[in-house]
């Protein structure tokens, strides 16, 4: 109405007798008037859309940081439980124990030959380069009782842990550490055992030292463990006795610390011992204590741990009381084990069933406890940022190698885990669930904690939210969820009721940014195509990093074991909804639809090669080739080297790819979607026993020998990595999907389970026999020798062999 109103009296002058103004004036108002307004609606317009970009800026930027608002799993209560609070949490070292709290004490072991005048070679961190011919438990139940061995050159090491319960502060343990000769090798001249107690921070804590340096205790007080005690005693001949008390700013610097308290003692024959109190008696407490004792093998040294909150303890754990508790946990394990794996009954010898207890000990013992925060990245982000501070209860897939938490190993390491203790599997999922931030994301690698920080090269350290790994808990979680339903308890439905609103966070992130460009398909997200110096793109978010993809990362990608992935997230996610009165409906729909044998086919099914396969745009025509010498170089100048370089020699089309046959093909067998009459398992079922394409007698490889890229290097500097090598946990799906064929009615099912005894068998030989050899079980097996290959010791999936024994799935 205004303009009209303006319009109308500009008018109304023009037709007055009195006007005197040209036309040019008479507008000029109008044009004030327009300016005017326009700058009156523009500028807060682009104030308001400036302040808007920014606040929408810092608001993604901080995206990634902002914690799930769904209830916590790991209540309080769970949280607190004493009966779990202490344990051997540290598996980046050869023996240690801590608490379940964030500001923890930890305690460990240290040994070393004396050797002068040679530098002491320590041991503490568990590490591939010290050489040891073989550690690791042969048996532990994940929470009171552990045995471990050592071997390391003419000296071995035997650990015993025990504990106790009682008080309110998570009661007393001792671990008893006994050296002796190993009669392979010549004796040793000394040996001397050191054993710290140190704090996170300055401590209230008072050493009880008696001449000749002898550290007999230590006492303190502080919030979470109330009062305690920690004593030492030491059995052997001719012992020498020293301590140091000292300060560390954190417990990554705890051996390098040590080393700096090391010095030459001259009372009873030269040794190398520690200097005492490197710290000034009125300085501010200092936080590190560590005893040593030096003597002659056989050597004992007994460390007990008292809680001054038990009241009613009937004798020390130490001298006889300790042997005595130790044979009782050694019997209940044994039983237990047997209750539940049955291997003796089902006529598996006692080396075997001895090998059996100490795959799965080593996953149980290689629990740990961390806490501390990421370093995340999301697009938003120009540089890395620090996540909350956060918990992780988790078993690692090696001490050596891989001391911390990777969740796609985990999924599969729980497979084991329930079956021995069904609710310590719930708690480990449950702080992976409580890691996820508020969009559904979970960092792939947990690396929390100064500790395990510091195995980390730095750029493997960042975690970037567009990164998936597979979603592997629900695997354990489709058999944890039924036997909860059935169970039906008070506490059963409340794991539920706070389990599920994450599950379904997650779950809607894979929807979310993993979805492929057509209904029913997904793309792992992460491939890089302009990696010139790589052969075929790595796709290191699918958890099978160099497996062979598309050649040239599109858009178009249909990734055939994500779609499985997501059939069985679908399944999960339909049963927990389900019995939590949820709407269901829409995960079941999109389950028939990713199970749709029909619909699978059409979009990832070859009839020719008569093999399912990724689809996307693809040329088996590369290779690596070393570029040409810049040109115009001087006289004499030296040639520069260049890495190898990927050259395509024949343009790529949309298409199947169907060349790389290998553990992808397999997934919609791994996965059970497979209908038990199709024609299509039955192809895979024939092809599976070809020893041209994926059998050996060790096992199945990941990459057929008919394949272009099998064992070729990724990059010059990349060797094969699932290329062909035999790999325990795709081996294990394979065996737990053809002991389900085996046991559904069809046409296939005697070849299934023909199959499934032979695979298993194959498996299980070989994995102890090389156990046996080497006295490790490793990350991966030779496809053409069996051998153990990768980093060692890896009871994460390998560990799986245990329960492939004992055919439970």
């Amino acid at each position: 109405m205004a303009r009209k109103d303006g319009v109308r009296r500009r008018t109304a002058h023009q037709n007055a007798p009195r006007e005197e103004h040209t036309e040019e004036d008479s507008e000029e108002p109008y044009h004030i008037d327009k300016l005017a307004i326009s700058l009156f609606i523009l500028v807060p317009l682009a104030v308001t859309i400036c302040i808007g970009y920014f606040y929408y800026q810092n608001m993604m930027q901080h995206m990634i940081t902002r914690q799930s608002s769904a209830p916590m799993v790991i209540t309080n209560e769970r949280a607190s439980d004493m009966g779990r609070f202490w344990g051997t949490y540290r598996p980046g070292v050869y023996f240690g124990t801590k608490t379940r709290s964030a500001n923890s004490p930890v305690t460990g072991l240290m040994w070393f030959q004396q050797n002068l005048p040679h530098e002491p070679k320590i041991r503490h961190w568990c590490e591939q380069g010290d050489k040891l011919s073989k550690y690791g438990w042969l048996k532990h139940n994940g929470n009171d009782y552990g045995v471990q061995e050592l071997y390391d050159g003419n000296i071995k090491l035997t650990t015993e842990y025990v504990k106790r319960l009682g008080g309110k502060n998570g009661g007393d343990w001792s671990a008893r550490i006994t050296a002796t000769n190993n009669a392979n090798e010549p004796l040793p001249s000394k040996v001397s055992l050191m054993y710290y107690f140190v704090t996170d921070g300055p401590s209230n804590v008072v050493p009880n030292i008696r001449k000749s340096q002898h550290l007999r205790s230590l006492e303190g007080e502080d919030s979470e463990l109330g009062s305690y005690k920690m004593s030492f005693s030491a059995e052997g001949s001719d012992l020498a006795y020293s301590h140091m008390i000292s300060y560390t700013p954190g417990f990554e610097h705890i051996e390098t610390v040590l080393k700096y308290g090391l010095e030459i003692k001259r009372n009873k024959g030269d040794y190398v011992g520690l200097k005492g109190r490197l710290v000034p008696m009125d300085s501010p407490g200092p936080n590190m204590y560590v005893y040593q004792v030096t003597g002659h093998l056989p050597l004992t040294l007994e460390v007990v741990f008292e809680s001054g909150s038990v009241s009613d303890r009937p004798e020390s754990l130490q001298g006889a009381a300790l042997e005595a508790e130790l044979a009782k946990k050694n019997r209940e394990f044994d039983t237990k084990f047997e209750e539940i794996f049955k291997l003796k009954e089902k006529g598996y010898s006692a080396g075997k069933i001895s090998f059996a207890q100490a795959a799965m000990s080593n996953m149980l013992g290689g629990i740990g406890f961390f806490f501390g925060s990421s370093k995340v990245q999301s697009r938003y982000n120009e540089k890395p940022i620090d996540s909350w501070d956060a918990a992780l209860f988790t078993a690692v897939p090696s001490r050596s190698f891989f001391p911390r938490g990777f969740l796609w190993d985990e999924g599969f390491h729980n497979m084991l885990i329930k079956e021995w203790d069904e609710t310590l599997s719930m708690e480990i999922i449950g702080h992976w669930m409580d890691l996820m931030n508020s969009d559904g994301w979970i960092p792939r690698e947990q690396i929390l904690g100064g500790e395990a920080r510091a195995k980390v090269p730095d750029e493997f350290v960042v975690q970037r939210d567009e990164n998936a790994n597979p979603p592997t808990f629900f695997l354990p979680l489709e058999s944890i969820i039924e036997s909860l339903i059935r169970e039906n308890s008070t506490s059963s439905k409340e794991y539920l009721q706070h389990l599920y609103p994450r599950l379904r966070t997650w779950y809607n992130w894979y929807n979310k940014t993993q979805a492929g460009q057509l209904p029913t398909t997904y793309r792992w997200k992460g491939r890089n195509p302009d990696a010139v110096k790589e052969i075929n793109p790595k796709t290191l978010t699918s958890g099978l990093d160099d497996y062979p993809r598309a050649s040239h990362p599109t858009s178009i990608e249909r990734h055939l074991d994500l779609r499985c992935w997501m059939a069985l997230a679908s399944k999960v996610m339909a049963n927990i909804a389900r019995s939590l009165n949820e709407e269901w409906q829409s995960y079941q729909l999109t389950y028939e639809a990713l199970s749709d044998n029909s619909l699978l086919n059409d979009l990832h099914w070859s009839e020719p090669q008569r093999r399912y396969a990724d689809y996307g745009l693809h040329t088996d025509s590369t290779k690596l080739k070393r570029p040409p010498p810049p040109q115009h170089l001087q006289p004499g100048q030296p040639v520069p080297h260049r890495d190898l370089e990927r050259v395509v020699t024949k343009s790529p089309t949309e298409k199947l790819v169907t060349s790389y046959y290998g553990y992808v093909s397999l997934f919609p067998l791994l996965t059970q979607i497979l209908e038990p009459g199709s024609d299509q398992l039955g192809h895979i079922l024939n092809q599976m026993k070809d020893e041209k394409l994926l059998w050996t007698p060790f096992g199945l490889r990941s990459l057929s020998k008919s394949s272009p890229l099998y064992q070729k290097h990724n990059t010059e500097h990349d060797p094969p990595y699932w290329r062909g090598a035999v790999w325990m946990n795709i081996n294990y799906m394979a065996v737990r999907a053809l002991y389900h064929y085996s046991l559904t009615a069809g046409p296939h099912q005697q070849l299934a389970a023909s199959l499934h005894r032979e695979l298993r068998d194959n498996l299980i030989n070989n994995v102890e026999k090389e156990y046996r050899r080497t006295g490790f079980i490793w990350e991966q097996y030779d496809d053409r020798t069996g051998e153990g290959k990768g980093c060692h010791p890896f009871t994460g999936w390998s560990a799986l062999v245990t329960v492939m024994m004992a055919d439970k799935y």
